[in-house]
């Protein structure tokens, strides 16, 4: 009887816990239905010819560059220019680069000067990069060298975001996996964005809540100009979500829609790679404040990691269950339900066609505690280093 009302006293602070957390949940997917469709390609107009400069910052990219600056090269004459903006390699990334100068002109390699007080790497080359880039350009794009633009992504990007008035967008990838472990861990991290943000090309009317993605990041010049460059993100680790709020906020029309018909993307090399790189800057505790970055948390382990925690206690311990209790198994339930149907909604926006034990990514959502754990241990640290460079609790570099 004792261990009864002990679980009916667990089942009902489980529920003043988690439900706030549920109806926010739902008011976010339930967007989905009405949220913007994948962004086909599309051929540039006349008028687009030089329209965009493209930057793409780079340190020690040999091993995945090459797709990255093909995919730049099979897009046409809206591009002005392709700076790749390089921060000292030394694996072979700049031979990549002028390899592929000699074949297309617009192709241009810069060197970034040494790393100013306060300011990360990321942000400082993609600063450099749109000050040294050409002033008839309208438009500054972002590429990360991670990534394998499709023929008519950028045509489709300018298209888009001019006949709609945009002045920021950026999008969402289709992700490339290959090993076991990081096909099982990787959704469960992506899903803890998707929980937090709602679905890809959903409307956000709150500059807290933008979402963005550095990977493939379009911003108006005039918009950048306005900002000071990328100067407001100089000390953040998710520099893209720090430069979109902003803008939001002081009133540009900020989108981030669905890639992944555009853009593919190979980010890290495994299981061990993906926790450690990723799973730091999911947090966004740079472009967040303290109280967003709690409250996250709370949604998280409530909606994300408590269900799969919770429910096996709460069933093996159902043998004559009070009416909390049953509620309680019911929500998780429910919660679980919800969290392998949404498996399926982004099973799209993986590439699994080089991949190792592809029916692991089904069982993504039994990692989903690990993925709040990791977004809990990053906001709750400052990182120290970054893509080979070491930061002090300022950000000011060491080396």
């Amino acid at each position: 009887m004792q261990e009864v009302d002990g679980l009916s006293a667990i089942s009902l602070i489980l529920l003043a816990v988690q439900l706030p957390a549920v109806m926010v949940l739902l008011s976010r997917l339930f967007k989905g239905p009405t949220r913007r469709r994948p962004l086909q390609p599309r051929s540039a107009a006349p008028d687009q010819s030089g329209a965009v400069s493209v930057v793409v910052p780079t340190l020690n990219e040999a091993k995945r560059i090459t797709p990255c600056l093909q995919g730049l090269r099979h897009q046409t004459d809206e591009v002005r220019e392709i700076l790749v903006v390089d921060s000292h390699s030394t694996d072979g990334t700049r031979d990549l680069v002028k390899a592929a100068q000699a074949e297309d002109s617009r192709f241009c390699l810069l060197t970034d000067d040494p790393l100013p007080p306060n300011w990360v790497g990321r942000p400082w080359a993609l600063h450099y990069g749109y000050t040294h880039s050409s002033p008839h350009s309208k438009w500054v794009l972002g590429i990360d060298a991670d990534t394998q633009p499709q023929p008519g992504l950028v045509a489709a990007l300018i298209s888009a975001a001019e006949e709609e008035g945009y002045d920021l967008v950026s999008l969402s990838p289709r992700f490339i996996l290959k090993t076991p472990g990081e096909i099982w861990l990787q959704p469960a991290l992506l899903m803890t964005l998707v929980y937090r943000f709602g679905p890809t090309g959903a409307n956000n009317n709150c500059s807290e809540r933008v979402m963005a993605n550095g990977q493939c990041f379009l911003c108006r010049r005039e918009l950048l100009d306005q900002l000071g460059g990328y100067t407001i993100a100089r000390t953040s680790f998710c520099d893209d979500v720090t430069l979109a709020r902003y803008a939001a906020h002081v009133g540009a029309k900020v989108g981030f829609w669905d890639g992944a018909l555009l853009l593919k993307v190979r980010m890290y090399e495994g299981m061990e790679e993906t926790w450690k790189e990723w799973g730091r800057s999911l947090d966004l505790k740079d472009a967040s404040s303290q109280s967003q970055v709690w409250s996250d948390l709370w949604f998280l382990t409530s909606v994300q990691a408590l269900p799969w925690l919770s429910l096996p206690i709460l069933l093996l311990g159902a043998t004559n269950p009070s009416l909390s209790l049953r509620l309680t198994i019911g929500l998780n339930g429910g919660l679980i339900a919800i969290r392998f149907a949404l498996q399926f909604a982004i099973s799209v926006s993986y590439d699994l066609t080089q991949a190792q034990g592809k029916w692991l990514f089904w069982l993504s959502p039994l990692a989903d505690p690990l993925a709040v754990l990791r977004i809990m241990l990053s906001s709750l640290r400052t990182p120290k280093s970054w893509r080979g460079r070491k930061y002090d609790l300022n950000n000011v570099p060491l080396a």
